[in-house]
């Protein structure tokens, strides 16, 4: 890397590893400056947010720190580029507790990993896999994006392995109770004596272990002091797209011992706001692999979706919220999902936003028939929701209806065949997570169908909230090169 092998003397910009969490830059006021625009962003829709509103914030992310000069360690990449740009030399110094700011690790090779991930899994690994788990241990610090179904679980567990085998303990976080027991069974799957090296952490259970790797909740977590913390050398966030919030944000920050960090996810939300952060808190990202690939490869369901445009009497909305009162309360419209769900061949999950006010609403309208129906939500505890996932893989036709929030990511179901959107949302990692869900391949399962429902109530030229959200899905469809088609049903239609 230029300015590692010969250190200038007079350079004007001097990087310092501060700790495993930031970097210190040493410049003049003027470049400081220059960083600062450089890593300010706006923050997207910061006007409709409480803090903007009332004046407590200015709508933008700051990613350097001019009064201290400090950056996270894992936008160097993006400082060393800012110094190209703008003609600027630069020089790396030692910390005699972190090192230099770069490094690698010239130990691993990618015929060693294919070799070490054949012998610490039952499970045969995949090109891609490999070359992820090397690029992540060659580098030390990264940002891997693969998509759901792509055996980010088998990284995980050989990249947690190769650590624990060189006497590091590790801290893996994880957004939910049901994800730690899965990690920690899908340990178990791959062939390792998971009870003898993983504690986990979540709903009360104790702190404190010995054993050399943490699975945690970020939630049962993130208020420890930094001591506890910096017992861990190794931190790896699975579903990492969520470590934007405040929270997760601390948690990282207090991992200042934390050398080698690896963040895993599915889906970025597309805003370079959002991937520069998590990159700075984990690494550069790397792509292992894209959508298309694993279906063209037999790895993923073949995916048809479904957009089922309903046809409303034209009816103009004040707020959003009227809109969605409007919608979520409509009989027709939930009799519509009910029915369609019924005529599905198949496993089926139907994902809701508010529990009370549709979730309830919809399981009461579908539990009147002789299929399985199960009611998901987020109090229902970790043991049932895994027994409802279980109970899927053994049956055909089972219908769950869950919000977004438990079933939309993470959730591992190989025999699921169809989802319904039943609620409108435009995130981009809700929506493309929430597909995930039913691309997993299974017994006697090779395609899979989303029926995504969307409203058409526009009144003269100006489109309602929920149809415009609809668009910004069918953008999210073309990027990923989605087969999708759009069939308008008129409500004289809906039975």
């Amino acid at each position: 890397m230029s300015g590692v092998g010969s250190l200038l003397v007079m350079a004007n910009i001097v990087i310092q590893k501060k700790n495993e969490v930031f970097l210190k830059v040493e410049c003049e006021p003027h470049i400081k400056y220059e960083l600062a625009d450089q890593f300010t962003f706006d923050v997207p829709n910061a006007k409709f947010m409480p803090q903007y509103r009332n004046r407590y914030w200015d709508g933008k992310i700051r990613l350097f720190n001019t009064e201290k000069g400090e950056i996270y360690v894992g936008l160097l990449d993006k400082v060393e580029q800012f110094c190209k740009n703008h003609d600027y030399s630069f020089e790396f110094s030692d910390n005699k507790h972190y090192g230099l700011p770069y490094e690698e690790n010239d130990g691993v090779s990618k015929e060693g990993v294919k070799d070490y991930l054949t012998n610490i899994s039952k499970v045969k690994p995949r090109d891609y896999q490999i070359e992820g788990v090397f690029d992540a241990l060659k580098k030390n610090r990264r940002l891997l994006i693969s998509p759901t179904g792509s055996g980010k679980s088998l990284m995980i567990y050989a990249v947690t392995r190769y650590h624990v085998q060189a006497k590091r303990k590790v801290l893996i976080v994880v957004p939910t109770t049901s994800l730690v027991e899965q990690m920690y069974k899908d340990f178990v799957d791959y062939g390792w004596d998971a009870s003898k090296f993983c504690h986990r952490i979540y709903g009360g259970r104790d702190l404190l272990s010995d054993l050399p790797v943490t699975i945690s909740t970020w939630q049962s977590i993130y208020k420890q002091d930094r001591k506890w913390f910096r017992q861990y050398g190794v931190v790896i966030g699975d579903e990492a797209h969520q470590y934007k919030s405040k929270s997760l944000v601390t948690l990282m920050t207090k991992l200042d011992n934390a050398k080698y960090r690896y963040g895993f996810t599915g889906t970025l939300d597309g805003t370079q706001t959002h991937k520069w952060v998590l990159e700075g808190l984990f690494g550069p990202s790397y792509k292992i692999i894209n959508t298309r690939d694993l279906q063209e490869a037999g790895y993923l369901a073949r995916l048809n979706i479904r957009c089922l445009l309903l046809k409303h009497d034209p009816r103009k909305f004040d707020t959003y919220e009227d809109e969605v009162q409007y919608l979520i309360s409509h009989d027709s419209r939930n009799k519509f999902i009910k029915n369609l769900a019924l005529d599905l061949k198949g496993n089926t999950l139907i994902l809701y936003s508010r529990v009370a006010q549709h979730g309830e609403r919809l399981y009461d309208l579908i539990n009147t028939n002789n299929r399985k129906v199960f009611f998901v939500h987020g109090g229902v505890d970790t043991e049932e929701r895994e027994s409802v996932r279980q109970i899927t893989e053994e049956e055909n036709d089972a219908i769950i209806v869950a919000s977004y929030g438990t079933f939309s990511t993470g959730i591992n179901i190989k025999r699921l065949h169809n989802v319904i959107f039943a609620s409108p949302s435009k995130s981009r990692i809700r929506n493309l997570q929430s597909i995930g869900r039913v691309l997993r391949t299974g017994k006697d399962k090779v395609k899979a169908t989303l029926y995504d429902i969307a409203d058409d109530c526009t009144k003269g030229s100006r489109s309602n909230y929920t149809l415009n959200h609809l668009v910004e899905r069918i953008k999210y469809y073309n990027e990923e090169k989605f087969n999708y088609d759009i069939i308008t049903i008129k409500f004289g239609t809906i039975r």
